[in-house]
């Protein structure tokens, strides 16, 4: 299993979840082609809104990607790129706080530093226990 861990605000999660799509780095290609079809992706919500929403600290969606593809999208102005995923009810939104002591992901000095990039792998544990925290 690979799995991954997606840096984006909520409403831009919402929005995603609603259009069934995965979308990185503000549309840019270069970490949807690190995907593969089947991979899941789970999303972090350091806030509710980009740039200046109310601070969040939240897994927000987790899904599968469908499929291999990577499309460009036309949304005006701005031309995204996007992966379809298929994603699951949450029973609710984690709170970072809830798990940091159970992620491999937070054991390290400054983790944080991190998530600045957008997109990063994730341990099938540090998965299983987001997933299971939203879904159970």
């Amino acid at each position: 299993m690979s799995a991954w861990l997606g840096v984006v605000s909520r409403s831009h999660v919402e929005r995603g979840v609603g259009l069934g799509i995965a979308q990185v780095n503000h549309g840019k290609m270069s970490g949807l082609t690190r995907m593969s079809g089947g991979d899941w992706i789970a999303y972090y919500s350091p806030r509710t809104d980009y740039p200046d929403g109310d601070p969040l600290k939240q897994f927000t969606a987790i899904g599968t990607i469908i499929d291999d593809d990577i499309y460009q999208a036309d949304d005006g102005d701005f031309h995204p790129f996007r992966r379809r995923v298929d994603y699951l009810t949450l029973k609710r939104a984690v709170p970072l706080a809830e798990v940091t002591d159970r992620l491999d992901l937070t054991s390290g000095p400054n983790w944080g530093y991190q998530l600045r990039r957008g997109l990063i792998p994730l341990s099938d544990a540090d998965f299983e226990v987001i997933r299971a925290a939203a879904t159970d």
